[in-house]
């Protein structure tokens, strides 16, 4: 990819060196137990004077309710002067392809007479705590349709290479913009609406919704690579088969053969390794949101 020297995103928060910590207990539960406590410790107004403390703390923004409730992760920052040269290329290069995203999904919204709210992304290592709970690294990137925020622990990237045999920088392009895919999906109602589909039918069924929205995502993956090549000259020589080959690696097929020796299609969520090249494929020879609907297809055609 041609991505050096390019413009980079202003929607990356960098959480790299914080350690992220689940904290339990609800938040009523918790001043409950220990507002006698405080009272016998610091007295009446002690404990009028934090509670002043926290309202001003809300003011400025700290989502206090959280806070109590152990949604909010305890951290540790450490200097990002700690992270080595490739960690910075890979910040780098990820905050360049989530501008090209931007750029891409705007054109694209524009078109359909809309307009397009950019992602916020989110870099971490380790563990990291979402509106759509505690996650950890070996979960692989993942987008939260309740902040509407995509988070990667940029090791994912080595992952990627060493234990799915998809090296190349448009391979990790490619999982980037799966991830945009899905706020798209979110953006347009379609996220919800398989969502409220998937609480109505049984799970073999609800798992087959998974697969046609992942592969939507993978189509719309594609709509960004077309863009980026024809509009930007982005892409160089190899770099389509860079996305395929990362395509067929995560695979549902491919992922359950390796991990067990055996496929149990209907526990599939994501679609088959053919699944998803074919509809990244599709997204990148037209560039069209129309030709992405995974939904109306029938289960031969996805």
């Amino acid at each position: 990819m041609r991505w050096k020297n390019r413009t980079r995103s202003s929607n990356v928060e960098d959480r790299r060196g914080q350690q992220a910590m689940r904290i339990g207990g609800g938040s009523s539960s918790l001043v409950m137990r220990l507002l006698p406590m405080l009272i016998s410790k610091l007295g009446l107004k002690g404990v009028l004077a934090i509670g002043a403390g926290l309202v001003v703390a809300n003011m400025m923004g700290v989502d206090i309710p959280a806070l109590l409730s152990g949604q909010v992760a305890a951290t540790s920052t450490s200097s990002s002067a700690s992270l080595s040269a490739q960690d910075q290329q890979r910040a780098e290069f990820t905050s360049v392809v989530l501008a090209d995203t931007e750029e891409t999904w705007h054109t694209v919204f524009a078109q359909l007479g809309k307009q397009y709210p950019e992602p916020k992304l989110v870099l971490f290592t380790g563990a990291v705590q979402s509106a759509c709970g505690f996650a950890e690294a070996a979960m692989g990137p993942f987008y939260c349709p309740g902040d509407k925020q995509i988070y990667i622990d940029l090791s994912f990237y080595s992952d990627l290479q060493q234990r799915h045999g998809a090296p190349g920088d448009f391979a990790q392009a490619y999982v980037i913009a799966h991830e945009v895919g899905h706020h798209v999906q979110t953006v347009l109602g379609i996220s919800q609406k398989i969502q409220n589909q998937k609480q109505q039918v049984s799970n073999a069924d609800a798992n087959q919704l998974s697969v046609r929205q992942e592969l939507q995502a993978d189509c719309f993956s594609g709509i960004w690579g077309y863009h980026a090549d024809k509009a930007r000259n982005l892409l160089e020589q190899g770099d389509i088969e860079e996305a395929l080959v990362a395509a067929a690696a995560i695979g549902d097929d491919r992922l359950q053969k390796q991990a067990r020796g055996y496929v149990t299609p209907e526990s599939f969520t994501h679609g088959t390794s053919a699944q998803r090249i074919r509809w990244f494929k599709t997204g990148f020879r037209t560039g069209n949101v129309q030709d992405c609907d995974t939904f109306s297809v029938s289960a031969q055609a996805l």
